[in-house]
């Protein structure tokens, strides 16, 4: 994995983070299908999406799983690997085949601890990621249970 790749990746991180981390990377793949984590259980590892799509869910009581978000081409699938307790708050499906790069959390989580740049830098995206994923699943949930739905103003 080259500098190009991982620039291109990991675009919202500094360019010699983002080449620290892919150092770190394997490619992994995933068939259609394939549950990638379940909410609640321990938060290992994390993946950016090199091809396919992943379905983010959320359990509902009395009811399946709700898909909150899809994600694709260099998306940050799994957050949770970064904030204790480390466990999932959500699950995920391949919903095509999927190419990734997977990260070991808890390689990624002693290189932040050990360069304060690069940990300020990995939190912020991941935090980033975090707050558009509560917005989406605010709003999906509010469309699917709320009497009038999401109520935004457009």
């Amino acid at each position: 994995m080259n500098a190009s790749t991982a620039s291109s990746m990991l675009r919202a991180l500094p360019a010699e983070h983002g080449e620290r981390l892919m150092h770190s990377a394997r490619e992994v793949s995933f068939p259609l299908g394939t549950r990638l984590f379940e909410e609640g259980r321990r938060a290992d590892r994390f993946w950016i999406v090199r091809t396919g799509t992943v379905a983010l869910d959320m359990r509902v009581p009395g009811r399946r799983a709700v898909v909150i978000e899809t994600v694709g081409h260099n998306e940050l699938v799994g957050w949770s690997w970064l904030f204790g307790p480390h466990t999932w708050h959500l699950g995920a499906e391949a919903t095509s085949p999927v190419r990734a790069y997977e990260f070991d959390a808890e390689v990624v989580r002693a290189m932040c601890l050990a360069d304060p740049a690069l940990g300020m830098a990995v939190s912020q995206w991941v935090g980033d990621t975090v707050a558009r994923r509560l917005r989406s699943a605010r709003t999906r949930l509010l469309d699917m249970y709320a009497p009038y739905g999401s109520g935004s103003v457009r």
